[in-house]
């Protein structure tokens, strides 16, 4: 390091939800805290992730709703939208969150500093400003918080094509005739059918057997029907084995030797740590064969004082996870020893319907060793949905047979993410699935399924 070296009891790279979260917090408890960002005030959630996609299923939900409105007795004129409005829509969301975010940054008393940072030494790093100049800075604790990026594999002809990511698609300025999406995963299908709705032709093209892989085969095969309906082509089982670009037209070669026509691709085939300009080694911080910073039960990287959070360290790619690796820092950083161990993780696909899950899956569990019981509802026996008329779905139950225990559940239906967290805390205080299943529970209500769920569990 150097004589003019800035030096901070906390230093944060990347403003991830658990680095900025942290960061404020020990700002405002008087310490002394740089926080560095490359770019995104407020992480990658605010910008490019949770906050503006859900903005436009937002926008695709009322548009549905519009459409449908007749079946619930109510006559509205014909609905469209507009790329203009969407992005002015979602762009104000947006601004709206960052503002509040630099607002909050200045308050707590922090130093924000915006550039690229680069490691020189542990502890230690050097930012290329983004307005021109270097500034060094150290810091007694250090923490990396600089998430993911859009994953791109290696397709001959992609890098020429001009193809979208997940990140360029929110700032598109028209609405694609037709749409290729690479990848059935959770952004994959989320932008399928948010822009199946606003009138794209949309293909969905999975490598693998199916979609969704982490989810059962019976809930993601009622997922897939859905998208069908929704009139979308799904493709499982085949890969795209070349990308070529021909003025303002688009050809995909599929691995069975059929070609698909396309205005634009979306490539959603996961996200890669954005690791690669830190120079992790100059700060003695080990990573992973795939470039994630590898760390302990408690969040601790190889080198001493030197810590990781959200999706870099390879935590669960969620912004809910992001904000319980700040709980575990900020404890231990005090001197404490909570763990990642053994969370019990929720989370919500933004689809419509919606699907929520939480613990393990029925394939999960037999592969485990439980001895299972399933109960399975389907949500037009929720009298809730009935009076939405939103009766898409399935809501199914796993059941450790000798102990009654809740093992998982994997809702997909109409507001599934709100009822979930039910579930989620009858799992965390160890109670019997009876518990649920006897629950007085507000009628009508989506919640009040759960009685009727758990009510189905197989003797």
């Amino acid at each position: 390091m150097t004589d003019n070296t800035e030096r901070f009891d906390l230093l944060v790279v990347g403003g991830g939800k658990a680095g900025k979260t942290l960061a404020m917090d020990a700002a405002r408890s008087g310490k002394s805290v740089a926080m560095v960002e490359r770019e995104m005030i407020g992480g990658s959630c605010i910008n490019v992730a949770c906050i503006p996609t859900k903005a436009l299923v937002s926008s695709a939900r009322t548009l549905r709703s519009l459409r449908n409105a007749g079946e619930l007795g109510v006559q509205v004129d014909a609905s469209h939208v507009t790329s203009r409005s969407l992005l002015e829509h979602k762009n104000g969301v947006v601004q709206g969150m960052v503002a509040i975010n630099h607002k909050q940054f200045l308050a707590s008393g922090m130093d924000l500093v915006i550039g690229q940072a680069r490691f020189i030494a542990p502890g230690a790093v050097e930012v290329a400003l983004g307005g021109g100049g270097t500034r060094t800075l150290s810091g007694t604790q250090t923490v990396i918080n600089t998430g993911t990026r859009p994953f791109v594999p290696s397709i001959p002809g992609l890098a020429d094509s001009g193809y979208l990511t997940s990140d360029s698609l929110l700032e598109l300025e028209r609405l694609p005739q037709r749409l290729v999406i690479i990848g059935g995963g959770t952004v994959g299908l989320e932008f399928a059918q948010m822009f199946a709705t606003f009138g794209t032709n949309v293909t969905l093209v999975e490598s693998g057997p199916r979609l969704l892989p982490r989810e059962d085969e019976d809930i993601a095969q009622a997922v897939a029907d859905f998208l069908k309906r929704d009139g979308i082509h799904v493709l499982t089982g085949i890969s795209v084995t070349e990308v070529r670009r021909n003025d303002a037209e688009v050809q995909i070669t599929l691995s069975d030797g059929t070609s698909l026509e396309t205005d634009d691709v979306l490539v959603a085939t996961g996200r890669a740590p954005a690791t690669p300009d830190l120079d992790l080694a100059a700060a003695g911080v080990e990573v992973d064969g795939k470039g994630y910073v590898v760390t302990d039960e408690r969040l601790a990287t190889s080198a001493p004082g030197i810590w990781a959070a959200g999706d870099v360290a390879g935590s669960p790619q969620f912004t809910h996870v992001s904000l319980d690796d700040y709980r575990i820092l900020r404890e231990n950083l005090a001197g404490g020893s909570r763990s990642t161990k053994d969370r019990l993780i929720p989370y919500t696909i933004f689809l419509t319907p919606e699907l929520a899950r939480v613990g393990l899956t029925e394939e999960q569990a037999r592969a485990a060793g439980y001895d299972v019981r399933i109960a399975e509802l389907p949500v037009t026996a929720i009298p809730r949905a009935r009076t939405m008329r939103e009766t898409d779905g399935l809501w199914k139950a796993v059941i450790d047979g000798p102990t009654g225990r809740i093992l998982g559940v994997s809702l997909l239906g109409h507001e599934a993410g709100e009822a979930l967290t039910t579930v989620q805390t009858a799992m965390l205080a160890d109670m019997p699935y009876t518990a649920l299943r006897d629950m007085i529970i507000a009628h009508p209500t989506m919640t009040e399924g759960l009685n009727l769920l758990f009510g189905a569990v197989q003797e």
